[in-house]
């Protein structure tokens, strides 16, 4: 994410993390996950516990940024296996209202698929939204045809814009071809633009309150000790805006 970020500065990225729940496949361990994973077969994957609930998360997501200026033209939905997995779901079936004013800039799939199959269905008017699909040839998790069948069954849903990309010799991973595939998707579907352009707020206009909440929100919580004046606080963060820390 780091390297993509740095070849897009224009754009803020949030990397939400999956809820704690028992995991079947695994046991029944506890790990990081967006939905019970019961199999790798397609019948097992109907079977996707905790999904809505981590759908609901994604769009509350969207929606904050929406109400912070930001339009949902201008938003993507990207992760790996089941961040990538959710993505697509969640993507494609936005709310009735949500659609009705936009459909995304585009979803980015890497080593996933389409979960919950049975329950889904594209909403009208996000059938054009652009869907790029990384997957390894010798994927031994989510296995290729996995991908294929998913590429094919959202197209028989109504997608018209989904482009899956193999890359030979590829396990559950990503490659450099993969991450430099990714970004020019991303440049080419959320170019920079001023529509959109969040003003960041001087640091000599914030109030001490905000400079140490933007000050330990961009980790400079050590660089800040024994700070007392004012001054001194916009100094620092000033510095760490423009390069110089």
């Amino acid at each position: 994410a780091e390297h993509i970020a740095s070849k897009i500065p224009y754009a803020k990225f949030i990397l939400p993390t999956a809820p704690m729940r028992k995991v079947t496949m695994n046991m029944g361990m506890f790990m990081p996950s967006w939905y019970d994973i019961v199999g790798l077969d397609k019948r097992s994957n109907e079977f996707c516990e905790g999904i809505e609930e981590s759908q609901e998360k994604i769009l509350n997501i969207l929606k904050a940024e929406h109400e912070r200026g930001i339009p949902y033209k201008r938003m993507v939905l990207a992760g790996f296996s089941q961040g990538g997995a959710l993505s697509l779901y969640t993507g494609m079936q936005l709310p009735a209202e949500v659609a009705a004013e936009s459909r995304l800039a585009g979803i980015v799939v890497m080593s996933g698929y389409l979960p919950h199959a049975s329950g889904f269905n594209i909403t009208p008017g996000l059938e054009d939204t652009p869907i790029f699909h990384c997957h390894g040839t010798v994927d031994p998790m989510v296995r290729l045809p996995a991908a294929k069948d998913s590429q094919e069954h959202v197209k028989e849903k109504g997608a018209t814009n989904y482009q899956l990309k193999t890359y030979s010799g590829l396990a559950h991973s990503v490659s450099p071809e993969e991450i430099s595939d990714v970004i020019t998707f991303l440049l080419t579907h959320l170019p920079p633009s001023d529509e959109c352009k969040v003003k960041v707020k001087d640091p000599s206009e914030m109030s001490i309150k905000e400079l140490k909440a933007a000050i330990t929100k961009a980790g400079l919580g050590k660089n800040a000790v024994g700070l007392m004046e004012k001054s001194e606080f916009v100094e620092l963060l000033t510095k760490h805006r423009v390069g110089k820390l």
